[in-house]
């Protein structure tokens, strides 16, 4: 019989609570931040190499894109828009204590739209190291007015970066399915089990009138989070989720039989997330 799982709710800015968390105690860090909207995030700029931050040699400092530093390609893309340095400054800190607490086997997932995608995916890389890169997954979603003077944007993205390339844990067995678009083209056998998802998701997003819905403006669907979530962890794994908005990770993990650490900031989201969750232990604000 497996046991309870174990869900913790902090109402708290995240990074003080990921400077808590023991290293290597996380299988899956799944980061859900607010879209860059060119708004100034209150936050201290923290150096990934400043004294005391460095938990793995060689983990935050590394050379490459043609010889230019990390520094210097932080600076180069403060060029390109002056808003990222801004944004980056507020979620670079949040990476690194994510990384930080990730198990050898463990695997981050940042969850961003167009605007911020490619800039973050360049950063992680220098961040982390290209060779931890696994996987750019496009969840594309049909809903909302489109526009008639462009392609209309209905996806996001998540960067999906593995802790050791030589030892994370990826279960495609345990993955839901997802049905194949030509069934007459299979077996009858494949057609019915159905077929593993690529990296291209297909996923509706919160129905209004369905059981999920929380009224959170930007609940994302149990669908996405229970897919990352079986792939990634295995029963009795801890789950971290720094931006926890509608608990959306919890109530995942909850029914996977995972553990979780939910955090936000925000009074709304931590009562949505009481109510989802009422198993949940709150935890005081960590200051």
């Amino acid at each position: 019989m497996t046991a309870r799982s174990v869900i913790q709710l902090h109402h708290s800015d995240n990074l003080p609570v990921l400077r808590a968390l023991a290293d290597e105690s996380a299988m899956l860090v799944y980061l859900d931040p607010p879209f860059n909207t060119g708004r100034v995030q209150g936050r201290a700029i923290e150096s990934a190499t400043a004294p005391g931050e460095v938990r793995r040699p060689g983990a935050y400092t590394r050379r490459g894109f043609h010889g230019r530093d990390y520094e210097r390609l932080r600076g180069d893309l403060r060029t390109y828009d002056d808003r990222f340095d801004d944004y980056w400054g507020f979620l670079e800190p949040r990476l690194a204590e994510a990384w930080r607490v990730l198990r050898p086997e463990g695997t981050l997932y940042l969850h961003l739209d167009y605007r911020e995608a490619h800039y973050a995916k360049v950063m992680l890389d220098a961040l982390f190291g290209r060779e931890c890169f696994l996987n750019e997954i496009i969840w594309a979603y049909d809903y909302g007015a489109k526009s008639k003077r462009r392609w209309p944007t209905k996806h996001d993205t998540i960067l999906v970066y593995v802790k050791d390339p030589a030892r994370y844990w990826f279960d495609s067995a345990e993955v839901d399915r997802e049905p194949y678009m030509a069934p007459g083209l299979v077996t009858p056998e494949k057609a019915e089990r159905g077929k593993l998802p690529t990296d291209v998701w297909w996923h509706t997003i919160v129905p209004t009138a369905g059981r999920e819905k929380t009224g959170y403006p930007t609940q994302k669907p149990e669908g996405i989070l229970r897919r990352i979530v079986q792939a990634s962890t295995r029963v009795g794994d801890l789950v971290v989720d720094p931006f926890a908005g509608s608990g959306t990770t919890g109530a995942v993990a909850a029914a996977l039989g995972r553990d979780a650490i939910l955090i936000d900031a925000s009074a709304e989201a931590v009562a949505v997330m009481r109510a989802r969750l009422p198993e949940a232990d709150v935890v005081d604000s960590v200051s």
